[in-house]
């Protein structure tokens, strides 16, 4: 038999009222009486009703997380940590997949504020929703946090990275090792490998060299990606003047490269230099270790979580932008020029 407020109250010798009072800590109640009530609860085991609790409070103590995959260990990080600290202060969360699609991404914070969510964390959110207003509104209606890199372009709440120094970092190391020819891989439109090319092709005018090539892979958080990024960077290598060095905006391109590498009997590091970015997991466990950019993605998931928290709690509308340090990790895919 399902146990309802009714059998709390009737167990305390106390109204309905008072029951409710206690659960949603939204009136004072002498203390001796909430002792009562809080003992009926746990002898019969009660468990509120969520949904009117939530009508109640006008809160759901739920966030939405939005992503646009979870084959790129960079999101899931970042996700976890968030978790962590949600749960920590009470709240949870439900995880959206957008694969990088803006009206994907559009229809799932519909779902969000249909079920009433507290608040909303995009992890690198579509370009196009960033351009044509669509965040910027949705910030001032429900309060959300926007995850990427940085850029004082939007007037959303960001907690950021510094991707340009550490671009910048990395593409210096490759040219201190001696490499003047350096290929950058990227995949589909965002924001993050906008400026990351930006970077590239800036940097190329800057040290005045003349190799200069990109390579695109489509969807850079897809499942296939790998293996896409291994095709198309095989084809490279059998009808194109050979790089000596190779720049990957996440570590899953990275991995891709240095497989069509292995095909190819070309040895990294001492035939190809590869960086990758975001210092994920996969960096780690590869043979050779990636040599790649962190990011900090513990702190930054942490970091969001506490700011939306407070934002809901406050009621806050003063738009934040928190920026993190990126630094370079060396490992073993790179090497001087011979």
């Amino acid at each position: 038999m399902k146990i309802t407020i009714h059998d709390v109250a009737e167990r305390a010798g106390v109204s309905i009222a008072t029951v409710s009072r206690v659960i949603n800590n939204n009136y004072p109640v002498k203390e001796e009486t909430r002792k009562k009530i809080e003992d009926a609860i746990e002898e019969l085991g009660y468990v509120p009703n969520e949904i009117a609790r939530s009508l109640i409070l006008k809160s759901t103590s739920s966030i939405g997380i939005i992503i646009p995959g979870i084959t790129n260990l960079f999101f899931p990080t970042i996700v976890e940590e968030i978790n962590r600290e949600l749960v920590d202060n009470g709240f949870t969360m439900s995880l959206y997949i957008t694969e990088g699609e803006p009206e994907m991404e559009k229809i799932v914070i519909d779902s969000i504020v249909s079920r009433n969510m507290d608040g909303i964390i995009a992890i690198d959110p579509s370009l196009e929703n960033l351009e044509n207003g669509y965040f910027p509104k949705l910030s001032k209606s429900i309060p959300t946090i926007i995850i990427n890199a940085y850029t004082d372009k939007y007037d959303c709440n960001f907690i950021s990275y510094d991707e340009e120094v550490g671009t910048r970092e990395a593409f210096q190391y490759l040219l201190n090792l001696g490499h003047r020819k350096i290929s950058f891989i990227r995949g589909d439109r965002s924001l993050s490998y906008d400026l990351k090319e930006n970077l590239y092709r800036k940097f190329i005018k800057e040290n005045g060299l003349n190799y200069e090539k990109v390579i695109s892979v489509g969807m850079g958080n897809s499942q296939e990606v790998v293996e896409k990024t291994s095709l198309i960077y095989q084809k490279h290598l059998d009808s194109e003047e050979r790089e000596t060095a190779i720049f990957a905006c996440n570590d899953l391109m990275a991995v891709g490269v240095i497989n069509a590498c292995n095909k190819a009997n070309i040895r990294v590091p001492e035939d190809m230099s590869i960086i990758g970015f975001d210092n994920t997991l996969l960096s780690s466990i590869t043979h050779p270790k990636i040599t790649t950019v962190d990011l900090n993605m513990k702190e930054i998931g942490k970091i969001a979580a506490i700011e939306l928290i407070q934002m809901i709690k406050e009621k806050s509308t003063i738009t934040k932008k928190i920026v993190y340090d990126t630094k370079l990790v060396i490992r073993e895919s790179c090497s001087k020029r011979k």
